[in-house]
């Protein structure tokens, strides 16, 4: 299963109107699904659902491309990427490193300075937590950017984007890491996990 972001990051988890209902996704997935993964907002509220990690307002809009770092050299989600990688991230909030760190049934896998802990997994496997957005196209900041400016909201340009000028040529430096992580998840953590009789899913 994949639970990805929303735009409501300013408000507390339990305003947001299906809160309840993700509640029970969430409580779906601890029994009925082999191994999740939590994407931007979905991370930060799966983290304060299942082991109450709390997120925190940023004082300006987190949006651009971040250099990660990898903190555990052999990891199966991670298999492939290189020391240093880049991932795309577009968020109001953020989770504490320390939190993470503290929390004995996480393992921190990747963080950046500036985007912070980026790569999280449950020590069972089940839970994969990925703060930033992997998944992206070449041009999906690009589209949020242009997007906020005509709304009129306070944006500025993606960082670390474009190669020269603001709407030139866009840099994509993230795909290949974005790929070894999916298929790595898929691989290690769903296809070679799940048994063939759904009922055996612990």
């Amino acid at each position: 299963m994949i639970i990805t972001g929303a735009p409501v990051e300013d408000l507390e988890f339990s305003d947001v109107k299906y809160w309840g209902e993700l509640e029970e996704i969430f409580e779906f997935a601890k029994s009925h699904v082999t191994s999740t993964m939590f994407i931007c907002w979905g991370a930060q509220a799966a983290l304060y659902y299942y082991y109450g990690i709390k997120k925190y307002p940023l004082s300006e809009k987190l949006f651009g491309i971040y250099k990660h770092k990898k903190l555990v050299e052999f990891d199966k989600l991670l298999k492939g990427t290189d020391d240093r990688f880049f991932m795309p991230h577009s968020r109001h909030s953020t989770i504490k490193e320390e939190d993470i760190m503290a929390c004995k049934q996480l393992v921190l896998l990747a963080s950046s300075k500036k985007a912070g802990a980026s790569v999280i997994r449950s020590k069972d496997n089940k839970f994969v937590f990925i703060t930033g957005h992997a998944e992206y196209d070449r041009d999906t900041l690009e589209k949020e950017y242009l997007r906020d400016k005509e709304k009129g909201l306070a944006i500025a340009p993606p960082e670390n984007y474009y190669v020269d000028e603001i709407g030139g040529e866009i840099c994509m430096c993230w795909a290949s890491t974005a790929n070894l992580i999916y298929m790595n998840w898929l691989n290690h953590f769903v296809y070679q996990t799940t048994p063939y009789n759904i009922d055996e899913i612990k």
